[in-house]
């Protein structure tokens, strides 16, 4: 089986002030560890560098250099595949949307959901209940209590 994390995720283990912190680190680090090939957008990438090192959003933000070795270790492990947008994305996108009104907010989790659609990923682990909009992910919350 193969999944991929959304960008709440790995910020949340980035987040020492975090309610989330422990959870979510544990969470990223037991990925870290299985064999299941697991994926991330390139859009993920570039929202955690720039959400990770923003003084107004962590009390306490990562620097540059964090920020891209915590990219750096998921990019040498033998399974993590990172996603890019490929011919026939365009016309994903458009379908989703069509299913899926989506503005605002919306439109960077459906470029995502779009992204795990056009490269065949189904599970998609999140703490954002947007996802839940688009039927044919398997949504799942790796933070909520057990």
């Amino acid at each position: 089986m193969s999944f991929s994390l959304d960008v709440n995720i790995l910020l949340y283990a980035s987040d020492t002030g975090s309610p989330y912190f422990d959870r979510a680190r544990s969470f990223v680090e037991s990925c870290i560890q299985r064999q299941e090939i697991f994926y991330l957008g390139w859009s993920t990438v570039m929202s955690y560098l720039r959400i990770a090192t923003h003084p107004s959003v962590f009390d306490h933000p990562l620097t540059p250099r964090e920020a891209m070795a915590n990219i750096e270790t998921l990019l040498s492990l033998p399974h993590a595949r990172f996603l890019a947008e490929g011919d026939g994305f365009w016309e994903v996108y458009r379908a989703i949307t069509a299913e899926v009104p989506t503005r605002g907010n919306l439109v960077t989790d459906a470029h995502l959901a779009a992204l795990l659609r056009h490269h065949g990923v189904k599970t998609l682990y999140t703490h954002d209940r947007d996802f839940l909009r688009f039927s044919f992910l398997d949504v799942r919350d790796p933070l909520l209590s057990a």
